[in-house]
């Protein structure tokens, strides 16, 4: 079995795990990721404030700003420290480990300031909830819509009619446990990729940056879909 697979299977055993040790842990901690990513923390500036920089940076070329908002916001998944040093969520969720936190705050905070270059309002709730979907990356949303887990892309629920008040929790458990799987997975396979000097921290660095990368490209297109 490869050190990833192994990684994967310890990842999915790990999300129940923390969801029944703290029971409300996972809608938690959404709810605070899109508070805290929202409002600003430490060193993250609110993300109205800090898209508003971009789209001024680029004289309102919102392609522009999206690609340097992603850039931005890769630099930042890519740091190790970086991420373990944003304070604010762990009070809520003391039950995830903090590169977890860290790397959802990033991830969301990004989500959310692509959202907002398009156009669309922050303060709308079902737009917040539109930019969690967003976190399952555009193969999760596509089986979570398969299923029923969610009624649309996240395009659709933020322009679309309001979620149901058990679908909305259904989606912070599903976005909760997916991050948990995806990020304790990859943590798993960096520690193995320590017995080969430099390996394990290349590991973090790529499947971080990559990751995020990726999930703001699929927001970039979703998002985009209102302009």
């Amino acid at each position: 079995m490869t050190d990833m697979g192994l990684g994967s299977i310890v990842g999915r055993r790990l999300a129940p795990r923390v969801q029944k040790l703290v029971p409300d842990v996972t809608h938690n901690f959404v709810r605070e990721a899109m508070d805290k990513a929202i409002t600003g923390v430490g060193p993250l500036r609110p993300a109205v404030r800090a898209a508003e920089k971009q789209l001024a940076d680029e004289d309102g070329n919102v392609e522009k700003a999206v690609a340097d908002i992603i850039r931005i916001h890769v630099a930042y998944a890519s740091g190790q420290g970086f991420l373990t040093n944003i304070g604010g969520l762990m009070t809520a969720v003391a039950a995830v480990p903090a590169n977890i936190t860290g790397l959802t705050l990033v991830q969301v905070r990004m989500v959310a300031e692509i959202a907002h270059v398009h156009g669309l309002d922050l303060r709308d709730v079902k737009v917040r909830r539109a930019v969690v979907a967003t976190l399952l990356g555009e193969d999760g949303v596509k089986k979570a819509v398969k299923k029923k887990q969610l009624p649309g892309t996240p395009h659709q629920l933020a322009t679309g009619p309001d979620l149901k008040p058990e679908l909305e929790q259904a989606l912070s458990i599903e976005v909760s446990t997916a991050l948990i799987t995806r990020v304790a997975g990859r943590r798993l396979a960096t520690t193995v990729g320590k017995r080969v000097p430099v390996l394990g921290g290349i590991v973090g660095l790529t499947a971080d940056g990559y990751a995020t990368w990726q999930l703001g490209r699929y927001a970039a297109r979703e998002f985009a879909k209102g302009a």
